[in-house]
């Protein structure tokens, strides 16, 4: 019979799965207490939830949520990092921790629910911050328009100028 404790706890983890657009499933092995503030700190300034749960408790909740991909993966001991804002910083933080460290690992992380396996967090964390990426989107659509505009602008300036070269003519010669 499961306990208001666990119903309430499965709820709450339910209710992240479905409302995040980013989920790390780590292992915290080998992380000591100041390396597990220090991690959580980091995380927390980011805007990411780290959480330690029971495997079973995870499950169900992430079964509930309707996310698939990731129940082989919570074995052991099992954090999650829940976000909805940047996942490149979560990610950052969590792969330059644990490269520290050795230890602790990425098992597997979930993107707009996208299942990676955690070989690909470097490719993730290495990403620039969102803020950064949308600007270089933004120049990138910017620049030919520029461009383009650059041209027109020259092309009518020469336009008016012959006009006003040809009126200038018939004035003088009328």
């Amino acid at each position: 019979m499961p306990t208001p404790k666990k119903i309430q706890a499965v709820a709450e983890m339910k209710e992240l799965f479905e409302n995040s657009s980013s989920l790390f499933v780590t292992d915290y092995q080998g992380l000591n207490v100041s390396d597990m503030t220090a991690l959580r700190t980091s995380l927390r300034e980011k805007n990411v939830r780290f959480l330690i749960a029971k495997n079973t408790l995870m499950k169900i909740a992430a079964q509930e949520a309707g996310l698939t991909g990731i129940e082989d993966h919570l074995i052991g001991p099992t954090a999650l990092a829940f976000t909805n804002d940047d996942p490149a910083a979560a990610a950052k933080i969590l792969n330059d921790s644990f490269k520290k460290k050795e230890l602790p690992r990425m098992k597997v992380f979930v993107v707009d629910d996208e299942v990676f396996e955690a070989a690909q967090i470097s490719r993730l964390a290495d990403l620039p911050p969102k803020e950064i990426l949308l600007s270089q989107v933004v120049a990138a659509v910017e620049a030919p328009l520029t461009s383009l505009v650059g041209s027109l602008d020259g092309f009518f300036r020469e336009l008016v100028g012959s006009i006003d070269a040809l009126a200038d003519k018939k004035n003088s010669e009328g």
